[in-house]
């Protein structure tokens, strides 16, 4: 008798389980909306449009890009943290995440506890860039000229607190020299002031600087990264210019808000991951100089923290703060 109360006990403990999992909500189950932090044309936008027919295709829901440009990503920030944590609201995120937690003084959000991460897919060095009438031949001319005048020379960029900022003040610190920084809602906007003429030079990630370069609209003097690029084997490192350690990059992730449900995550994570790993989306990359990344939430989390302690210290250092 024993026996068989345990066996029906067992029997009706599958069948609710069972009954629980055909419960289980699926997802997704309508659009999922990608908020990016800047204006179109900008290199989160299109590294966003990039990885988004990809999520499109696995998941079989449209992806509905939304540009809320302002505050280096803070708006688009703020929309993504305060949404519902159902995965139907991401974060389509550039450094600058891991800066304006030490710029601002104030956030309306905290980029650890506000957000749970859930892939972060590539990585891309600058590029400084100047206007074709600038008065420089090379990177090493072109350090010669800023330092040679103090204050004269200003440079754009895709707003305070990313690392084309970031980059400036770099450069500032290490020669020691005055520099004017213009911040523009976006790298679109800061690469048509170069190419108009309306400042000097820029620091840009490679996907938004692209198009103004094969124009000839702008030139590329050399590349942030610590190598040099296989996209531009001519251009040298900043670090070969003459400027020891001076090497810079931002990357390319999606968060979700705080709370999202770990299976969300997961699922979003899988997609994105598999997407990376496609020879056609690699290639596209590549002719972006965006390298890709292939990595679990868990990474994501710890490079965020990195991030947020890596440039914590060259804003300390630049004695940087905005209200």
């Amino acid at each position: 008798m024993t026996r068989k109360l345990i066996v029906c006990a067992v029997g009706v403990l599958a069948c609710l389980n069972g009954f629980a999992f055909a419960q289980e909500p699926k997802f997704p189950t309508k659009p999922i909306r990608m908020i990016v932090g800047y204006a179109p044309g900008g290199g989160s936008d299109i590294m966003g449009r990039l990885i988004a027919p990809s999520i499109t295709e696995a998941m079989g829901q449209p992806i509905i890009v939304e540009n809320r440009a302002g505050a280096a990503q803070n708006v688009a920030a703020v929309v993504v943290a305060k949404s519902p944590a159902d995965g139907y609201t991401l974060f389509m995120s550039s450094a600058a995440l891991g800066v304006n937690i030490s710029l601002y003084a104030k956030l309306n959000y905290d980029p650890v506890k506000d957000f749970a991460p859930v892939a972060v897919f590539a990585s891309s060095p600058n590029l400084l860039l100047v206007h074709p009438s600038f008065p420089a031949k090379n990177a090493a001319e072109f350090i010669e000229a800023i330092k040679k005048n103090p204050g004269k020379f200003n440079y754009s960029s895709s707003g305070t607190g990313s690392t084309q900022h970031l980059s400036g003040e770099m450069l500032q610190l290490m020669l020691a020299t005055p520099i004017t920084h213009v911040p523009y809602k976006g790298t679109a906007p800061s690469m048509t002031a170069l190419a108009s003429g309306e400042v000097n030079f820029s620091f840009s990630n490679i996907p938004a600087a692209q198009p103004m370069l094969a124009s000839g609209k702008i030139k590329a003097l050399a590349i942030t990264s610590a190598k040099r690029s296989a996209l531009f084997p001519e251009l040298p490192t900043m670090i070969e210019s003459g400027l020891a350690g001076f090497a810079t990059a931002t990357w390319y992730g999606l968060l979700a808000p705080a709370g999202t449900p770990l299976p969300v995550v997961n699922a979003l994570n899988a997609v994105i991951v598999k997407a990376v790993q496609k020879e056609d989306l690699r290639k596209r990359f590549a002719q972006l100089g965006a390298d890709p990344i292939a990595e679990s939430p868990e990474f994501f989390q710890k490079f965020l923290l990195e991030e947020i302690d890596r440039w914590g210290k060259v804003v300390k250092a630049a004695k940087l703060k905005v209200e």
